[in-house]
């Protein structure tokens, strides 16, 4: 069934209702302590249980849920180790973590299913990779996925895609899932990121160097002393650490979703955190989602994709009405696009009335402007949508 249009009332701190939440859940987390040299590390299965609990919970009261999840390398050890009756050695090479990854994938989703089906909840696994979320007709790909599996009530599980992510070449991993999070909440325009591992946050000194060292309860702006607080992970399991949760905490909030950080530890950290209690590390959102979105769009006038012209009727329900804009609108097509990439609309004179992200290529766009939503899978064999460019995709000028 799909969810319910409940949402949970505003926070205090952030201004706004909760109806989307992506919570990632770390490493540790997940995967178990085994053996003093974590050579046998599998799922944690009171751990997770506890979480995907609190995640029910909220799921129940109409929240869409996407959980972003590390541990298939953990999950990975303990299968191998269990298949040939000994301890494997430590990861050396690229290829040897990619192989625990796809080995402890199996075992990660089956407890995710298992877990949440007690709750009566189906969850979907989505496996992503840098640039299904920078090139962006992969980028619509992914959103329309992730909203599909939402709109029939089950929850996303997504991934990094390690199987095919190699950490060797730059830019192509996320680090232990923490950017990850924050592009998918980007995609999603999530009201809020949750960031759960172990440490109840950021500290000003390293905790387990330092006992005495105080956590800060708020970040207003990551500046260079933030960043130079922030170390690797202390233990060498993730490969994320407090670095890549800052860097994960500048692309949430510079895109208009606040985060936090927080101990996945602390009794009913979820359902607390929703209720406005202080735990953890806040990072308000540094602009509103609708700034930083029409920022990112209006850079359609400058990148010179092409531009489809509208009629008046369209014009009116663009500007007055707030509608998406359908094919029976548009009247000319300008330039080569595809689908994915940022375009302008313009009126009959060449007006710029707004710009926008295009669900259809230019080629498709010659061959249904001016035709009835209706006829588009008939005129083109495939269909992505009624809307040609959807009013959330959309930045009136």
């Amino acid at each position: 069934m799909p969810a319910s249009e409940n949402v949970q009332p505003a926070v205090s701190w952030l201004q706004r209702p909760l109806r989307r939440i992506v919570v990632k859940l770390g490493t540790n987390l997940i995967t178990g302590r085994r053996d003093a040299d974590w050579t046998r590390r599998g799922i944690d299965e009171e751990s997770l249980s506890n979480l995907v609990s609190q995640i029910a919970a909220l799921h129940a009261t109409g929240m869409q849920l996407i959980v972003v999840t590390s541990g298939a390398v953990g999950a990975g050890r303990e299968v191998l180790s269990r298949s040939n009756g000994k301890t494997p050695p430590l990861p050396r090479t690229v290829a040897y973590k990619q192989m625990l990854a796809a080995l402890g994938q199996t075992k990660l989703m089956t407890a995710y299913e298992r877990l949440f089906g007690e709750h009566n909840i189906q969850v979907a696994q989505a496996l992503i990779s840098r640039g299904d979320l920078t090139q962006r007709q992969r980028y619509l790909n992914v959103r329309d996925t992730l909203e599909a599996i939402l709109e029939v009530g089950a929850i996303p599980v997504v991934n990094e895609n390690d199987v095919v992510a190699v950490d060797e070449l730059a830019g192509v991993v996320y680090g232990d899932n923490d950017r990850l999070s924050a592009m998918v909440a980007n995609d999603l325009e999530a009201d809020l990121l949750i960031l759960l591992g172990e440490l109840d946050g950021l500290y000003q000194r390293d905790p387990h160097r330092d006992p005495a060292a105080e956590i800060i309860r708020e970040v207003p702006h990551i500046s260079r002393e933030i960043r130079r607080i922030a170390k690797g992970p202390h233990d060498g399991r993730g490969s994320g650490g407090m670095a890549s949760k800052l860097e994960a905490a500048d692309l949430a909030t510079s895109s208009g979703t606040p985060m936090i950080i927080a101990s996945g530890r602390t009794p009913d950290v979820l359902r607390r955190i929703i209720d406005g209690e202080q735990i953890g590390t806040r990072f308000p959102a540094a602009i509103s989602q609708m700034e930083a979105k029409k920022r990112w769009l209006m850079t359609g006038i400058t990148d010179g994709h092409g531009a489809i012209h509208v009629d008046s009727g369209a014009v009116a329900a663009l500007e007055q009405r707030g509608r998406s804009l359908l094919a029976a609108g548009i009247t000319m097509v300008e330039g080569n696009f595809d689908r994915g990439d940022i375009i302008k609309i313009e009126d009959a004179d060449g007006q710029l009335i707004a710009c926008g992200l295009t669900s259809y290529s230019s080629d498709d766009l010659n061959k249904i402007k001016g035709r009835k939503s209706g006829d588009v899978q008939s005129l083109l064999g495939h269909f992505y949508g009624m809307e040609v460019v959807h009013r959330n995709n959309m930045a009136l000028v």
